[in-house]
């Protein structure tokens, strides 16, 4: 067997407590209007920004907090929508080609039920391409929030998060040092965190700056 050890993918569990979600310019508005629930002056909320900057996470806060279900909307065509629209839900990715009228079925009966919709995507519900009336001017009456691009304090808190969920002891320096480099997005984060794991397992060795150079170089070439 070689040296090395084996890196094995082990399945970890990200923390998605409300006390574990970092706030930052980027990511207030969005925070502030989950802060309103249930006294938002519409049925719904339209989160956006790009992807990596923390959507899936706000609305696993906002799910914690409302007792929502959160479901793909490539998933949406086949699920059962009156069963589903018993209480909130999320449906996250809007903007990737959704079943228009399932959606419009499924705000429909949140509303005679009284319960609310928060949905994700890239951008504002007014620049989809949808094609029924309907359904858009819906979208269109619900209040939408951006999220923005993290910024140097969030990345940090986020970085050192990540190596929590995993159980990784790592010093500020290697914190500062990625930072500095990294691409700013939660998903670049993600990548990062996941390289530096398994390097370390393989090699057998702690968290350094070395060790985090090497795994940035290695996501830039394959990236």
């Amino acid at each position: 067997m070689n040296a090395a050890q084996l890196a094995l993918d082990l399945q970890y569990r990200p923390a998605f407590e409300l006390d574990a979600f970092l706030v930052s310019g980027s990511n207030a508005d969005a925070i502030a209007w989950l802060d309103k629930w249930p006294d938002w002056p519409a049925s719904g909320l339209a989160i956006n920004g790009p992807a990596g900057c923390g959507k899936t996470h706000l609305a696993h806060v906002w799910a914690e907090v409302a007792s929502a279900r959160i479901v793909a909307a490539a998933d949406l065509a086949e699920m059962d929508i009156p069963s589903l629209a018993t209480g909130p839900v999320a449906v996250e990715d809007s903007d990737r080609g959704i079943d228009e009228e399932t959606l419009l079925h499924l705000y429909n009966l949140l509303r005679e039920n009284d319960q609310y919709l928060l949905i994700t995507g890239a951008t504002p519900p007014s620049r989809w391409n949808l094609a029924l009336p309907d359904l858009i001017s819906r979208l269109k009456a619900l209040p939408s929030v951006s999220v923005g691009a993290p910024d140097d304090g969030l990345l940090a808190g986020v970085l050192k998060k990540q190596f929590d969920d995993r159980q990784l002891p790592v010093t500020d320096e290697v914190v500062q040092y990625l930072v500095a480099r990294m691409h700013r997005s939660f998903k670049a984060a993600a990548l990062i965190v996941t390289g530096m794991d398994r390097a370390a397992l393989a090699a057998r060795r702690r968290i350094t700056v070395p060790l985090a150079a090497k795994v940035l170089e290695q996501i830039e070439a394959e990236n």
